[in-house]
């Protein structure tokens, strides 16, 4: 059989990831024929759905892992987020974005002058971050400071801002890109198709071009990129790549509690642990309600609650002499042990709101196991890349590709966040291999403009930063 259309790009995958793209080579670059294809029958239904993620905008302000140099490209993509939403009609920059305080906490004296610490690191790459004192936390947070109206007894501290952009439903932008895909597919002399209920089999090469094997037959491109968590792993192996890798896929769960939260509450994370520290956060889709989480549950599935990901998951796994070795390390380190068992136990019908209360009463302390419920049905599944060779977990951004005209893009860290600042990494490499211009000033007026690099002389500060890390993970 003999592929009908040939398209200049082919993306796999319409999370937030994938049709972010595709608005930029649809928006930015002078390419034709372009496509993306999807085994749902809409957007944005796995990991991009607002029930399966944070519903955060990670900026680096209050994401006590990162780095200075980590937080100012972070910065960078989370601003191109806003730029794009915030320039959208009202209705519609609604449905996507929401403003509300922000913060992260320290909870004792450590975790309180690490907090002071790094607030002096950070201020200059983010002039609206505050340092919050016990009153002003209560300004923001009350039930962060108070149990019924008399001082929590630790010691607190925050940064954080009062009124920010800080929470995104990831399917609502997904969906915003896939409909300026079709109005420019309307109005332009360009083909931009979007295929859903479109299953990928496999992807081989016939001469210069790739070849995709679909439920609607076969499919040619001159290039390819694939944004399918997990699955874009498998599928580079399948094409002879990635073979160093190993995925390890961690699902996380949620917990929902009365309104307790006006916004975003993270605390200081444990730098031993490669998994997010436990946050509250004011639900944008669930009225009425905090939700509290994630917890980190290795489950062998590569999509939460799709059984037919069993299979998948052993076969990105890959459990041999390489990958048995790493996980044995990783369970000898008493704090990622102890998490993880945990973790297994919060998700223990009875025992599970009992054990999970404790943590998050360093939010908020006068919470009860009664006061808060499982939330079914929420919760995704992030994979973490195991390097084979080194045999150590490669933590953020990977991508997987031959240098000539395919890209797997495995975990864009920080998630969705990312996926403008991802999508255009994926332009300039894709227009550098197809020979594709990209109009600049459009993309700056469109992605860039408000955004003001403020990083400045950031080397030593990063040094600190780092310092401060490795001093707090020995403290812990």
């Amino acid at each position: 059989m003999t592929p009908s259309t040939k398209y200049d790009c082919l993306i796999v995958g319409a999370g937030v990831t994938g049709l972010a793209l595709l608005y930029e080579l649809a928006r930015f670059t002078d390419l034709k024929r372009l496509g993306l294809l999807e085994k749902c029958d809409g957007a944005a239904q796995v990991n991009s759905h607002a029930q399966h993620n944070s519903q955060t905008i990670h900026c680096g302000d209050i994401e006590t892992n990162y780095s200075l140099e980590k937080a100012g490209a972070v910065r960078r993509t989370a601003s191109m987020v806003v730029n794009y939403a915030s320039a959208l009609p009202a209705r519609e920059r609604d449905r996507i974005l929401f403003t509300m305080p922000k913060m992260v906490l320290g909870v004792g004296p450590q975790e309180c002058a690490y907090i002071r610490r790094r607030y002096e690191v950070f201020k200059d790459l983010y002039p609206r971050m505050r340092l919050l004192e016990r009153r002003a936390i209560a300004d923001l947070e009350p039930n962060v400071a108070l149990i019924d109206g008399t001082w929590r007894r630790e010691e607190i501290l925050a940064t954080g801002t009062p009124d920010d952009y800080s929470a995104v439903d990831f399917a609502a932008l997904a969906q915003s890109f896939s409909h300026a895909c079709v109005r420019l597919d309307r109005t332009t002399d360009r083909q931009i198709t979007q295929l859903f209920s479109t299953t990928v089999g496999r992807i081989h090469r016939a001469g210069p071009d790739y070849v995709l094997e679909t439920n609607r037959g076969l499919l040619q491109a001159r290039s390819v990129v694939v944004c399918a968590g997990g699955h874009s792993l498998l599928m580079a192996q399948q094409l002879g790549l990635g073979h160093d890798c190993a995925c390890l896929p961690m699902a996380g769960s949620f917990y929902f509690a009365p309104e307790a939260l006006n916004g975003k509450v993270y605390t200081v994370q444990n730098p031993r642990l490669p998994f997010a520290a436990v946050h509250g956060d004011h639900d944008i889709k669930e009225r009425g309600k905090t939700r509290f989480g994630p917890t980190a549950l290795m489950l062998p599935l590569l999509e939460r609650r799709n059984r037919e990901t069993v299979k998948e998951f052993f076969e990105v796994l890959r459990l041999d002499h390489q990958v048995l070795p790493t996980l044995r390390h990783l369970l000898r380190v008493p704090d990622l042990r102890h998490h993880l068992l945990r973790n297994v136990l919060s998700e223990v019908p009875g025992l599970n709101r009992r054990l999970f209360v404790r943590e998050i009463r360093k939010i908020v302390p006068s919470l009860t196991a009664a006061d808060i419920t499982y939330a079914e049905g929420f919760g995704g599944v992030r994979p973490l890349l195991i390097d084979r060779a080194a045999g150590t977990l490669h933590l953020g951004e990977a991508k997987i590709t031959n240098g000539d005209g395919i890209i797997f893009n495995l975990v864009p860290s920080p998630g969705g966040t990312s996926c403008l600042g991802n999508a255009e990494t994926d332009m300039r490499t894709l227009a550098c291999h197809l020979g594709a211009h990209i109009d600049e000033d459009a993309f700056a007026r469109g992605l860039l403009m408000g955004y003001e690099d403020t990083r400045g002389d950031s080397d030593g500060a990063a040094v600190a930063q780092e310092e401060e890390q490795r001093a707090l993970a020995r403290a812990v």
